[in-house]
């Protein structure tokens, strides 16, 4: 799982969430740091209303919370879909003896040479999201 220091930086880069089925959050409060909650049409379902978005908590399952706004939810985007954020740039994921390696491969620049890059972590999606991280800080 993608860890939230990294999902705190591609939030601040720019990457917007439109929750869907299956989506993993934290929220931004303290008491619910070590929590992740997972979207659910059955207990986490996203509403939206003329005034935002919202996540509401249906049932007793979450029972302090009734809903809270979008904006206080921390998206932990899964591996494949940081892999497909990398849309035709992505050529590989490699594991290594003690990590994982992310390659894209970037449109010629100056030079009239492809630029290729490597992200490591020992995370798969940990190095996938370098690597969209590196994509939105190039297209800012």
């Amino acid at each position: 799982m993608i860890s939230t220091d990294l999902a705190l930086a591609l939030r601040a880069s720019g990457l917007r969430w439109r929750p869907a089925s299956g989506d993993r959050f934290q929220l931004d409060e303290p008491e619910f740091e070590a929590d992740v909650f997972t979207v659910s049409e059955m207990t986490v379902e996203p509403r939206e209303y003329p005034t935002g978005k919202i996540l509401a908590f249906n049932g007793t399952t979450e029972w302090a919370l009734d809903s809270v706004a979008l904006e206080d939810a921390l998206w932990l985007p899964h591996e494949h879909q940081l892999r497909e954020m990398l849309r035709g740039t992505f050529r590989a994921l490699r594991r290594r003896e003690d990590t994982h390696e992310v390659e894209i491969l970037l449109r010629a620049g100056n030079s009239g040479e492809p630029e290729r890059l490597v992200f490591e972590h020992p995370e798969p999606a940990d190095a996938y999201a370098l690597a969209v991280l590196e994509l939105l800080r190039r297209a800012a």
